[in-house]
């Protein structure tokens, strides 16, 4: 009976991956909820389905964690005095509360991303994400570097595909505090 409970609660939430700053974590954390809104999140949306072209549910949420990544990066590029470390905050909200723009569906930069227009109490997080204290020179150069792979700069873009070489750790919702020390 649990087990059929349990599935119908999860079938009715949706996992948003929510790019942050580890200031912005601090804040979120002080608060006790994720904003201000619209809150920009990535999930595995249909369009996302399409690109990566996967029915494999693991691989696409990955690919909305990675996706997340990218946006964390670019909070850190206008964000000097942030610590140079990707956050990414995993949540459930309910089915409905995280939308994507129609409009955007076929924009290559938009794939994944949705809004969420609700503040959502940290409580609902699942898990948060975060760069290694050993990457943070390489995170430094690809925010340094953004603006002109953004503007078509090879080498600048070789860069900022260098943080994608490390992967976000994973840690629990109650490690927070110490997170943000």
């Amino acid at each position: 009976m649990l087990g059929a409970y349990w599935c119908l609660m999860k079938a009715a939430a949706m996992r948003v991956y929510v790019p942050l700053t580890l200031s912005g974590l601090a804040e979120a954390y002080k608060e006790g909820q994720l904003g201000p809104t619209p809150l920009t999140a990535y999930a595995v949306t249909p369009a996302l389905r399409e690109w990566y072209v996967s029915d494999d549910i693991e691989e696409l949420e990955y690919a909305a964690l990675s996706r997340a990544a990218q946006a964390s990066l670019r909070l850190l590029a206008v964000d000097p005095r942030a610590a140079r470390r990707r956050v990414v905050v995993a949540v459930d909200v309910p089915d409905g509360q995280a939308v994507a723009d129609p409009d955007r569906g076929l924009d290559q930069s938009a794939l994944g991303e949705v809004r969420i227009k609700a503040a959502v109490p940290l409580a609902k997080a699942a898990a948060v994400h975060l760069d290694a204290d050993d990457a943070e020179e390489d995170i430094a150069a690809a925010a340094d570097a953004l603006g002109a792979a953004d503007l078509g700069d090879d080498d600048a873009q070789f860069i900022v595909d260098g943080a994608e070489d490390h992967e976000l750790l994973w840690y629990a919702t109650q490690e927070i505090p110490n997170l943000i020390e």
